[in-house]
């Protein structure tokens, strides 16, 4: 499962069992980290997850800037509840290119607005699984 953390929302996304192909999934409201949580966990639960990947938002220099960090702060209250490994996968620009692909899949302007921070997540997802093929290789 993967996870593009804001301020507000969370997108989610999910591999098919092989860990090939990410998908959008869903979008969990951020109003309370809590309820955030366990939204997320019982998604995992429903998908039978194996491990959670948080996009953490870099700065373009790589340093951990301000929103790296309420990430990182996100990802501590996830991993202290979740039984399920959690990890964090660099995420510069998957917000853009989610934008760009939902545009060529001529999304309206609407619609990809509505699933950017899911198609955020699969992006950020399909980047870990595409690693972690080539380091098999």
């Amino acid at each position: 499962m993967g996870l593009d953390v804001g301020d507000r929302r969370i997108g989610v996304a999910a591999s098919d069992a092989e860990e090939i192909l990410a998908s959008p999934l869903a979008t969990v409201a951020r109003d309370d980290d809590e309820k955030a949580v366990n939204a997320i966990l019982d998604l995992a639960r429903k998908y039978q997850v194996k491990r959670i990947v948080v996009g953490l938002p870099y700065s373009l220099d790589g340093s951990i800037g301000a929103q790296a960090g309420k990430v990182m702060a996100f990802v501590a209250k996830l991993s202290e509840c979740a039984k399920i490994d959690v990890v964090t996968w660099d995420e510069r620009s998957s917000t853009v290119t989610a934008d760009r692909l939902l545009a060529e899949a001529g999304a309206r302007k609407d619609v990809a607005r509505a699933r950017r921070d899911a198609a955020a997540a699969a992006v950020i997802l399909q980047a870990y699984l595409d690693s972690r093929k080539a380091s098999d290789q």
